[in-house]
């Protein structure tokens, strides 16, 4: 019960945040509301027994690693430990991504993108997050961010997403 009411309160959150792109329900355009990244607060509840989860919008879901490498940076496990407080209080399940550039065989970038989102895994499970909640997939060079032959496409391309 706890859970289910977590994962309401974090989608509330988030609709309110992201606001509806229906274009049928203004009249007008849509105005900007600036958002101070102090916190949010998602909802004010009476009993003791319902924990509120926050969100953390500002925290990156993609991670990006060096040519050849399967090694976590320290930018992307400073976003990680943020969100592995949010997955050890909730029930919540995740995919892991992994990714690589074109370069290489196929057979050998399906591997090394495996490698990159399983040390993702890794990292989230010794900050306390249950290895059973995270599914690793790898897509090799086959889904590619970025198009082209150049360092800038190859960075790109070097990644795991978190969904």
């Amino acid at each position: 019960m706890k859970t289910r009411i977590n994962l309401y309160a974090s989608l509330f959150a988030l609709s309110v945040l992201t606001g509806c792109s229906s274009s049928a329900i203004y009249d007008s355009e849509p105005t900007t509301t600036e958002i101070d990244n102090a916190g949010v607060k998602t909802a004010e509840v009476e009993s003791a027994d319902i924990e509120v989860v926050p969100v953390v919008a500002d925290t990156a879901t993609v991670f990006y690693f060096d040519f050849d490498k399967a090694l976590l940076t320290n930018e992307s496990k400073a976003d990680l430990l943020e969100h592995a407080v949010i997955l050890a209080g909730n029930s919540r399940s995740v995919r892991l991504e992994g990714h690589a550039d074109e370069r290489g065989t196929r057979e050998y970038n399906m591997a090394l993108g495996e490698r990159r989102a399983t040390s993702v895994k890794e990292f989230l499970v010794m900050q306390g997050v249950s290895g059973d909640r995270i599914e690793v997939i790898s897509f090799g060079e086959e889904r590619a961010a970025a198009y082209g032959s150049d360092d800038e496409a190859w960075r790109l391309n070097r990644r795991v997403e978190l969904k």
